[in-house]
């Protein structure tokens, strides 16, 4: 059976399938030696190419994917490379062997906290998608004075450039009584630019300091240091994938030895050396 052609390269781990259409519209992308264009479909026969290089078509049932939690530390931007030589986001996450991590979601350089990574581009996908209602929790640092008039238009909404946006709820998380230095727990769905950050200069509220500390069901472990990251299990997997609607998926689910083994099976095999005393 065929399948559309940037779902195939978003499970091959090559990106997002909105990164990965964007490569097809500029003719990167090549099935039996033909250009490709948005829409087509490719099944296992066929041959794929990105950038004049083969690219396996797999099965969904045989594809093994994997998910991680990245703790990101402020100073790294959520980019692979990034022309002013900054670090990124990619730099401290395990090498993979045919594959890529495709990030889900962006942080800004100077948010901190949870980031999720998979080497399955639809996946990503969907768990972008707004449509799928995932909740994304903050710990925010405000400076300025939070009054009741300000909270609620937060919780009702504010039109911002992009359009309108709101906070599912703001919790009160201590600090000074009034003025600087008072965090706050939110929610939201979705992920615009700079959205938190946004709604807070929208009511004259300065943010001090910002940290994502769960997606979904997800929550940044306290064991997690910032730099650090760790696979997900199977049973933290399960509700992503049931919640998204993707069928016929495998995951690894690794952690502690057999992670560590499966990372030394990606790599390439040693060169025998010689023995020098050998004639």
């Amino acid at each position: 059976m065929s399948e559309k052609l940037q779902k195939v390269l978003a499970r091959a781990g090559l990106g997002s399938r909105r990164e990965l259409e964007t490569w097809i519209s500029d003719g990167r992308v090549s099935v039996n030696g033909n250009i490709a264009t948005l829409g087509d479909r490719v099944g296992p026969e066929d041959t794929l190419r990105v950038d004049g290089r083969i690219v396996k078509v797999k099965a969904e049932d045989e594809t093994v994917q994997r998910v991680i939690m990245y703790h990101k530390p402020p100073g790294e931007v959520c980019s692979r490379n990034d022309p002013e030589g900054r670090p990124t986001v990619f730099d401290n996450l395990p090498r993979l062997q045919g594959m890529r991590w495709v990030q889900v979601g962006r942080l800004d350089i100077n948010t901190t906290g949870l980031m999720l990574f998979t080497t399955d581009g639809e996946l990503a996908h969907r768990l972008m998608h707004p449509s799928n209602g995932f909740v994304r929790e903050y710990a925010v640092r405000v400076r300025g004075g939070m009054t009741a008039e300000k909270r609620q238009a937060m919780l009702d909404g504010v039109l911002l450039e992009d359009g309108i946006s709101q906070f599912e709820s703001i919790e009160d998380a201590g600090g000074a009584e009034e003025g600087a230095n008072h965090w706050y727990k939110v929610t939201l769905v979705g992920g615009k630019y700079r959205e938190v950050r946004r709604l807070f200069q929208s009511q004259d509220l300065d943010v001090a300091r910002l940290m994502r500390i769960r997606f979904g069901d997800l929550k940044l472990p306290p064991q997690l240091r910032q730099g650090r990251w760790m696979d997900l299990t199977a049973e933290q997997i399960k509700p992503l994938i049931d919640k998204v609607d993707l069928k016929g998926k495998k995951y690894t689910g690794l952690y502690g030895r057999a992670r560590l083994r499966h990372q030394r099976d990606q790599k390439p095999p040693r060169k025998a050396r010689r023995n020098p005393y050998r004639r």
